[in-house]
């Protein structure tokens, strides 16, 4: 079996050992994306990060995925949106906040040939931003 990811709107990934156990669910209606797009954003390199706080007191962490046809044909989209599944898994799950939604948007080019190593750094540094003005 392999292990828990980040598929449905159902489905949820935990947080790895050690970290505040936080789950994960994928947005799949455009009103959150749209909502997610008229909150805070930070810009990166690599992608875009679009945040907001939901207010609603649920304790899970949403996150979409978006790779327009500017990234390019299907199989650099496709590739565009495991990376930032991946980078989801690893960077955001630990660090995510219970409550928010997290919207994550591919860059043409950028995204597909930047190292991993240095979108892992623009996540971290755009959740850092993107959290500095909150209480």
């Amino acid at each position: 079996m392999t292990p828990p990811e980040i598929q449905g709107q159902g489905s949820t990934a935990e947080a790895p050992a050690g970290s505040p156990a936080v789950s994960l669910c994928v947005l799949r209606k455009r009103a959150d994306f749209l909502k997610a797009a008229s909150a805070r954003r930070q810009g990166t390199n690599g992608f875009l990060l679009q945040a907001r706080d939901r207010a609603d007191g649920d304790g899970l962490v949403r996150v979409g995925f978006t790779a327009s046809k500017k990234i390019g044909n299907a199989v650099l989209r496709n590739r565009a949106k495991r990376r930032l599944r991946a980078l989801a898994r690893e960077v955001l799950l630990p660090r995510a906040v219970p409550g928010w939604d997290y919207v994550l948007v591919a860059r043409p080019e950028a995204t597909v040939s930047r190292p991993y190593g240095e979108l892992r750094a623009d996540l971290d540094q755009a959740l850092a931003s993107v959290h500095r003005g909150r209480a």
